[in-house]
């Protein structure tokens, strides 16, 4: 199979191993940088041109797409769809998962536990906001962040007040949520490939940090979910119809509840605190279902 992983650093460990493990199961496998993809939009034809070719030999397709350029990359998957090419996620799942108010109403409507979240567009009401989600201390956190960028821990009301004046001054769109203080600065991820849970972990952020990414010094483990947590993980892909990705957890006294769902999900940490091949169950996923366009 002519295999092609859309991503813009072709140095990353995630993009590294699945081009590894696509190769050492006799694929051919290609890295394109989606940006630099010319999208041609022709009756009954549409097709794509990257540096001198056109790319109607691909037989499957991997988005590695980064936050900052969401857009443009959906557009390139989408095209790649209309070209009946197999993508492991579709642009319409990337955007949704994308959108972290748009999936969080989604999940909350399939009944999927979650902290307490609000979105408000007045910024006046914070004492009012603050009560929805149970009082202080309070999660702020930017509806466009990732890696735990643009995730505040406000403490106090004041302190909420002044975050959320800030980030209303910037008109960046936020949402309230809840703290887990049991959590203990914890989370766990969960990567799912075709409805199966292929890893999980327990990150833990670094002494004094609440976020427990592991660009942000934290710590992983291998983990063994519950039923009710590996359950949670399987409903979220479905309801946002990710059959890959990674789906954030926290463990609380009412049962696991969701962060987030990720469609681009790293390997580096899940692969080495698991010791599992995710990428080779990537590529055995592909395999599987390529002709399920």
């Amino acid at each position: 199979m002519n295999i092609v992983i859309l991503s813009r650093n072709p140095n990353l460990y995630s993009t590294d191993r699945l081009v590894e493990e696509g190769e050492r199961r006799g694929h051919k496998m290609e890295i394109i940088d989606p940006l630099k993809c010319d999208i041609i939009i022709e009756k009954e034809k549409p097709t794509i041109y990257y540096k001198d070719r056109y790319l109607d030999y691909v037989d499957a397709v991997i988005p590695r797409i980064g936050a900052s350029i969401t857009f443009y990359g959906c557009a390139v998957v989408r095209q790649f769809e209309m070209m009946n090419v197999f993508t492991i996620a579709t642009s319409d799942a990337i955007q949704r998962s994308r959108d972290k108010l748009r999936s969080l109403q989604r999940l909350s409507k399939a009944g999927i536990g979650m902290p307490k979240t609000v979105f408000t567009n007045y910024s006046r009401d914070v004492e009012e906001v603050i009560e929805h989600v149970g009082g202080v201390p309070v999660i702020i956190k930017l509806l466009e962040g990732t890696q735990g960028l643009g995730v505040v821990l406000a403490e106090t009301k004041n302190a909420a007040e002044s975050v959320l004046e800030a980030f209303n001054g910037l008109e960046a769109r936020v949402i309230v949520q809840e703290f887990i203080k049991e959590a203990k600065g914890a989370d766990l991820r969960a990567l799912i490939v075709d409805g199966q849970v292929v890893g999980a972990m327990k990150r833990q952020g670094k002494e004094g940090e609440f976020r427990s990414n592991l660009h942000r010094g934290g710590s992983a483990n291998i983990i063994k979910l519950s039923k009710e947590e590996l359950q949670l993980a399987n409903n979220a892909s479905k309801v946002l119809k990710l059959p890959v990705c990674g789906v954030d957890m926290l463990q609380s006294e009412r049962g696991p509840l969701l962060l987030e769902v990720n469609s681009t999900p790293g390997l580096e940490g899940i692969e080495a605190a698991t010791g599992r091949n995710i990428a080779k169950s990537i590529i055995t996923y592909i395999e599987r279902n390529r002709h399920r366009k």
